[in-house]
């Protein structure tokens, strides 16, 4: 009953490596001498984040025999997608206005509504992993700005590795 209502193709092992390359970027962007380059290796993990997720759903949901955009898949897609969108135009405007200090609250927090939103067709744990993306950004909303590089690997990396183990471990993979 919950598979035909609900996107199961939520891959656990891509999160975890999601994760794992999320702390790269993180290490790598603390060592970049200059804002613009470390948004430069922010952007590229996102690029590389993006990627991962797209193959590692994709493989699951065949390993599986679910259709990806028919259904609960669409869904999930339709309540991603305009947080997303919103995350990359504020991107443009806070870098066009010079308040890259607000980068990290504002990707972590929209990403959590993306996955709350999105979530809310997939399996239990999906919405309850956007929260807590929500409550980091919302503690990065009232943190020293030069914690940013440590409150999005704490997203990013900590909280997709956590809840990767747990999807993989409850859900198969």
């Amino acid at each position: 009953m919950e598979r035909s209502a609900s996107f199961t193709a939520v891959p656990g092992w891509g999160q975890v490596i999601l994760g794992t390359t999320a702390l790269a970027a993180a290490w790598l962007a603390a060592r970049q001498a200059n804002s613009p380059a470390w948004l430069n290796v922010w952007l590229a993990e996102g690029v590389l984040a993006a990627l991962i997720a797209i193959i590692s759903i994709r493989w699951k949901a065949n390993r599986s025999g679910l259709p990806l955009f028919t259904g609960p898949g669409r869904k999930v897609a339709l309540g991603l997608f305009p947080p997303f969108i919103a995350g990359a135009l504020l991107t443009f405007l806070l870098v066009r206005a010079g308040l890259e200090s607000a980068l990290a609250p504002v990707w972590l927090l929209l990403y959590g509504a993306g996955i709350i939103t999105g979530g809310a067709y997939s399996v239990s744990i999906v919405p309850v992993m956007g929260l807590c993306f929500m409550a980091t950004g919302a503690i990065a909303v009232v943190a020293p700005a030069a914690w940013a590089n440590w409150f999005l690997a704490a997203g990013f990396g900590g909280l997709h590795i956590i809840f990767g183990f747990l999807i993989a471990r409850r859900y198969g993979g």
